[in-house]
């Protein structure tokens, strides 16, 4: 960790410069994601579809609210897709990842799911194209639970239009058996985007989006244990310019999250809170830049990066709570498609804490390496 007086006043400085558009907005995660969907060009026909992340994540925190560790490993999610109709396709397979420096597999899953599609409706039960893939703001769903826990089951709708899009889903965390101590734990939520207007290049579009979670059940022993029901939203509105130049895009997005405690028996620290998550960001042949403001009051994540949250896990001061958390951060990512197939992502993210007496600048760094393949194996004979 480091402290140097002029490249705090060159954040500072840059990020106000950004601040004039008061944006907020993500990095482009669209390498990460990887959709399999019906297709009528491939009725019965059997393909193997190929996954696979390498990660460096590195958090060179020193603070009271995120932990400083590194995450560097690999994942592969080898699966086969049985297309079994024009809008019908069945596929199996694995999850597995692997955290270099340990013994073994780090974690393993099985994968499986039936996707119904029909012009823009997407229905899937199974395993979920989740994670990332629901886009939802930093402070309601962490990016780093794409590298440890990415994995969702349950039910997705998905509708895709050329003007709106849907992603409305629920996820079964945990489920209990009679007479086990434990809670059964449950999470959905919803996530729109509609677009208002679109000319010469400029997109104006209002999202909005929210996660549940419930932790309950009336067949446990735990009945001490009170059931907990948590409401996380956010809604803003986004305004991009593409310019198709060695600067693609410029944009602003501005969202106000909540949180909200909806269970009977209330034992956290705040009832309810909220943020305001502010960004300017502007992408180029020599990568995206981000300006990133998060202002917070009494805010409690359900699933949302540890950083952003009025209350602390960490491991040496759980519990702290900090009312109000201003945050300032200027993040950078080169993105890149090497060869067909294969992604690369370099992502320098330093902040401040303005309620930090010594405002210390401190970041995470990143780097990922992706690769993503269909191989059609065989067509099945009638």
């Amino acid at each position: 960790m480091f402290k140097t007086s002029s490249l705090k006043k060159a954040v500072l400085f840059i990020t106000f410069l950004f601040s004039t558009y008061i944006a907020s907005a993500q990095f482009n995660q669209s390498a990460f994601e990887n959709r399999i969907r019906p297709d009528s060009s491939l009725t019965d026909e059997i393909h193997f579809n190929f996954y696979n992340l390498n990660y460096v994540r590195n958090y060179e925190y020193t603070n009271d609210f995120h932990d400083g560790y590194t995450l560097y490993g690999t994942q592969l999610q080898p699966q086969i897709t049985y297309y079994a109709h024009p809008n019908l396709a069945i596929t199996a397979g694995a999850f597995i990842r692997k955290d270099f420096g340990r013994n073994g597999v780090t974690d393993a899953k099985p994968l499986f799911n039936v996707k119904y599609h029909k012009r823009n409706l997407t229905l899937i039960f199974g395993s979920l194209e989740g994670g990332i893939q629901h886009k939802y703001i930093e402070p309601l769903y962490d990016f780093e639970r794409t590298l440890t826990n990415p994995i969702e089951y349950g039910t997705q709708l998905l509708v895709e239009r050329e003007k709106f899009n849907l992603d409305a889903w629920i996820a079964w965390q945990k489920m209990i058996y009679t007479g086990e101590a434990a809670k059964e734990e449950i999470i959905g939520g919803l996530s729109t985007e509609t677009t208002l207007a679109e000319s010469n290049g400029w997109k104006f579009s209002v999202p909005a989006q929210f996660l549940v979670f419930h932790q309950g059940g009336q067949i446990d022993v735990l009945k001490e244990i009170p059931i907990t029901t948590m409401f996380n939203g956010a809604a803003g509105l986004k305004l991009h310019k593409q310019i198709n130049t060695n600067i693609k895009q410029v944009y602003t997005d501005n969202y106000i999250a909540a949180y909200k405690d909806f269970s009977p028996d209330k034992r956290r620290a705040y009832e309810g809170g909220f943020g305001l998550w502010l960004n300017a960001g502007v992408e180029s042949k020599w990568g995206s830049l981000v300006a990133t403001y998060w202002k917070g009051n009494n805010f409690i994540s359900i699933k949302g990066m540890p950083l952003y949250e009025s209350v602390s896990y960490n491991l040496y001061s759980p519990g702290l709570t900090q009312s109000k958390r201003n945050i300032v951060a200027l993040r950078y990512a080169y993105q890149k498609e090497l060869i067909p197939h294969f992604y690369l992502d370099v992502r320098f993210e330093p902040h401040i804490d303005l309620d930090n007496s010594d405002k210390q600048l401190q970041f995470n760094h990143s780097f990922f390496l992706t690769y993503k393949q269909d191989f059609k194996l065989f067509k099945t004979k009638k």
